[in-house]
């Protein structure tokens, strides 16, 4: 038997308002399509899909049938595509039904959703064609138990779902991360939280963390793979290989390769134009650097990217204007989508000596360590705690976080 293992797909992702919104739109459908193409000709078992199928819970009548079209040769070629949901795809308000159930209803995807007992224990019930609906699918023997995104606290719910399992040959989709790998995500849960699921999982199919890789047990023995967001869906996911788990199993024994994909191009630079004295000086000091930085790149498709302006300058930052940066950007490189964060600080003479006037960030940053700091519990903590507001901010900005989710995050952290 062989399968596919992807996860955190984020069909709908764009960037709104952006000229190259309607291409950015489509690179997380043909990632899907180009793995979707990989499973039928490899005639594999079935697909797993280990959460956020989609960006966000409520998408566009578009998105959903572009997601039909694309799952269609799965359902022609009998591949069964077995799916649990993501933060991402998530429907706070209950009160109708979601897209990720309407795929199931359809056939298209077989969501795995475990119910919870009244003494808060788990019950994966066999999964119901009919409805769409269960918490465990068996496949050629192999059980299949399901497990969406649960929350901040995932690490404590451990014992109850292994004491809800009692076959052997087991398989579970997780959508939660792993501090060590996973940093900056919500949701995760401590390494050593995770090892119980291996005396009852064979394979553990992570999600939810962007960047792949791989758990093993104390004594070495790899048990929980997480592939990785296929396409890059945030600045910063640049570096890490992309792609998804080609899966074997045979004789109880699970034997994971790991597939490349074919992300977008994505270069995040830091451009250091300090001692500039004017605007001219640093304008075509930040074309000699953009040029050398843009020649790692060979691909031919638009690239995203994201600059930072460093370093201590002695004109305004302001006379150094985002038009005039992007027209360098356009002819130098063309990107589908440009981001730019200036932290340039303004060095001015008084007296005869300089005086630096700190950038913006650098004042968000200073004010946030005071605040922090004049908390005691939280003494000791500044630097962590400001750098986690000002991301918090940053995903509030985008839209890319849901309420219950800060409130989850601040609970971790406390």
């Amino acid at each position: 038997m062989k399968f596919i293992h992807t996860a955190d797909i984020h069909l709908g992702k764009t960037y709104q308002n952006s000229s190259g919104e309607g291409e950015r739109y489509q690179d997380f459908f043909r990632c899907l399509a180009a793995i979707v193409a990989d499973a039928v000709r490899e005639a594999v078992d079935f697909v797993l899909i280990g959460g956020d199928l989609f960006h966000t819970g409520q998408i566009l009548p578009m998105t959903f049938a572009r997601t039909i079209d694309i799952l269609q040769p799965l359902k022609e070629a009998g591949i069964p595509c077995i799916a649990i949901e993501g933060n991402h795809d998530w429907i706070h308000r209950r009160n109708t039904i979601s897209w990720m159930e309407a795929l199931s209803e359809m056939g298209y995807i077989r969501l795995l959703r475990p119910a919870r007992t009244e003494d808060g224990g788990y019950c994966f019930a066999p999964f119901n064609e009919k409805s769409g609906m269960g918490g465990h699918i068996e496949i050629g023997g192999l059980h299949i138990y399901g497990l969406g995104y649960i929350g901040t606290q995932a690490g404590s719910h451990v014992e109850r779902i292994c004491k809800a399992v009692s076959t052997a040959n087991n398989l579970l989709i997780f959508h939660v991360g792993i501090w060590r790998y996973s940093p900056v995500e919500i949701g995760n849960m401590k390494i050593e939280e995770a090892h119980p699921l291996a005396e009852k999982f064979g394979y553990v199919a992570l999600g939810h963390g962007h960047k792949q890789y791989v758990i093993e047990t104390p004594d070495g023995w790899p048990y929980a793979f997480n592939p990785g967001a296929p396409e890059r869906v945030n600045f910063g996911e640049e570096k890490y290989e992309k792609g998804y788990y080609l899966v074997s199993f045979e004789d109880g024994r699970f034997a994971p390769e790991f597939r490349p994909t074919n992300p977008r191009p994505m270069l995040v630079e830091v451009i250091n134009l300090d001692g500039a004295t004017d605007a001219d000086s640093a304008l075509a000091r930040f074309r000699e650097q953009l040029t050398e930085k843009l020649g790692g790149l060979s691909d031919e498709r638009a690239a995203l990217l994201e600059l930072k302006l460093a370093g201590r300058i002695g004109f305004h930052p302001f006379e150094l204007g985002r038009e005039r940066l992007r027209l360098v950007i356009e002819e130098l490189a063309n990107p589908l989508h440009v981001e730019i964060k200036n932290h340039l600080s303004m060095v001015a003479r008084s007296g005869g000596e300089e005086v630096v006037k700190k950038s913006l960030s650098e004042i968000e940053m200073d004010v946030l360590h005071e605040l922090i700091g004049a908390h005691s519990k939280y003494q000791g903590r500044e630097e962590e705690l400001a750098q986690l507001s000002l991301a918090i901010r940053d995903l509030v900005i985008k839209g890319d976080i849901e309420d219950d989710e800060l409130l989850g995050l601040f609970g971790q952290q406390g």
